[in-house]
């Protein structure tokens, strides 16, 4: 047995070695395959891949499609804003600013612009584009007002691809009903806040016609061409070319009540006064109302709202500055609900341990 592994093992390292030597041979190649080595192409896996150029800048972002369209958007703005600045007129001061008619733009939502693009469009980009939309449409108020109808019409059909197609029933709907005035001259309109209503009756304040008083010729005035002769007498004294408004407690009647003896508060009498100051109106209409319902501050909101509507009936043209300070519109804020086992709306009661 011993004599038998003796004599195999020779064999298996003989074996092993002629293995070993096998496998580290070079493989024989032919002379005719070494000739022109170095002109031979190289193989197809070592050749570069040729990368096409993209079309779109954005190629490589997650939302091409969207970028895409906000890279014109604000490539349009700048253009439209260079122009402006040639004009001398960008940029406008506040008050310029505040003086522009109003902007009657009725965007797509999110849903609907969602369409335009494959992904999805969220909130954060929908108010980026808006936001970029705005500014390009106050550019073309800015022109239209300035005379330079050439600029808007070319800016008005970049706004309509992202404007509602019911845009124009949408803001018919919208518009403010005529408020008629009677054969005496009067206006009536109704006012509601909270759960008070008001119904308004104005008219304009007859002046009574005085009669001409012959100036006498010693008249201490002094002419107009002589420039040396000083105007002001006192400088404390009140000037007599200021317009005096005599507001008495009969112009203003609620429930056969005047004003001051039927809402003691002084918040109360200023919000009702308010459309008037701001129309520059006051003292100019006689005001008729009969109020039901609610408290104080409710009556008072609702007098307001039926006097602002008023005052658009007799002067159309302060329907912009009424509308910016919010008087038009019905206030919708309500007393919030009592909830079962609260104090109040949202007070709870003492938490107790024990």
């Amino acid at each position: 047995m011993f004599a038998g592994l003796a004599t195999r093992r020779p064999l298996r390292a003989a074996t092993i070695s002629l293995r070993q030597f096998a496998t580290a041979s070079t493989p024989y190649v032919p002379p005719a395959s070494l000739q022109n080595v170095a002109d031979a192409p190289p193989p197809p896996y070592f050749r570069p891949r040729k990368k096409t150029k993209p079309d779109s800048p954005s190629f490589y972002t997650s939302r091409a499609a969207y970028f895409d369209h906000l890279y014109q958007l604000e490539k349009a703005l700048e253009r439209c804003r260079r122009a402006l600045s040639t004009l001398k007129l960008h940029p406008l001061p506040e008050f310029a600013r505040a003086s522009l008619p109003p902007a009657h733009h009725l965007w797509r939502n999110r849903q609907s612009l969602t369409s335009m693009f494959p992904g999805a469009l969220t909130t954060a980009r929908y108010k980026r584009m808006i936001g970029v939309l705005a500014s390009l449409e106050e550019c073309g108020r800015i022109a239209s007002a300035a005379g330079h109808t050439a600029l808007a019409e070319t800016i008005q059909p970049v706004l309509a691809l992202f404007e509602r197609h019911d845009k124009a029933n949408v803001l018919a709907r919208s518009v403010r009903k005529h408020v008629a005035l009677d054969r005496y001259g009067r206006s009536y309109t109704v006012g509601k806040r909270k759960e008070s209503a008001a119904r308004i009756w104005m008219i304009p304040v007859q002046e009574p016609v005085n009669p001409t008083t012959p100036t006498s010729p010693t008249s201490s005035v002094p002419e107009a061409t002589d420039l040396l002769v000083p105007v002001v007498d006192s400088p404390f004294a009140p000037s007599p070319s200021a317009p005096h408004v005599q507001v008495t407690t009969t112009t203003i009647l609620i429930n056969n009540v005047p004003l001051n003896k039927f809402f003691a508060t002084t918040a109360d009498r200023e919000r009702i006064v308010r459309p008037l100051k701001l129309a520059g109106v006051l003292g100019a209409f006689n005001v008729f109302a009969i109020v039901r319902g609610g408290g104080t501050t409710g009556q008072a909101g609702a007098i307001a709202h039926g006097i602002a509507q008023g005052v658009v009936a007799h002067v159309p043209e302060v329907d912009h500055i009424l509308r910016k300070a919010k008087l038009l519109k019905r206030d919708p804020r309500m007393v919030e609900r009592k909830k079962t086992g609260l104090a109040k709306a949202r007070k709870r009661y003492t938490w107790v341990k024990r």
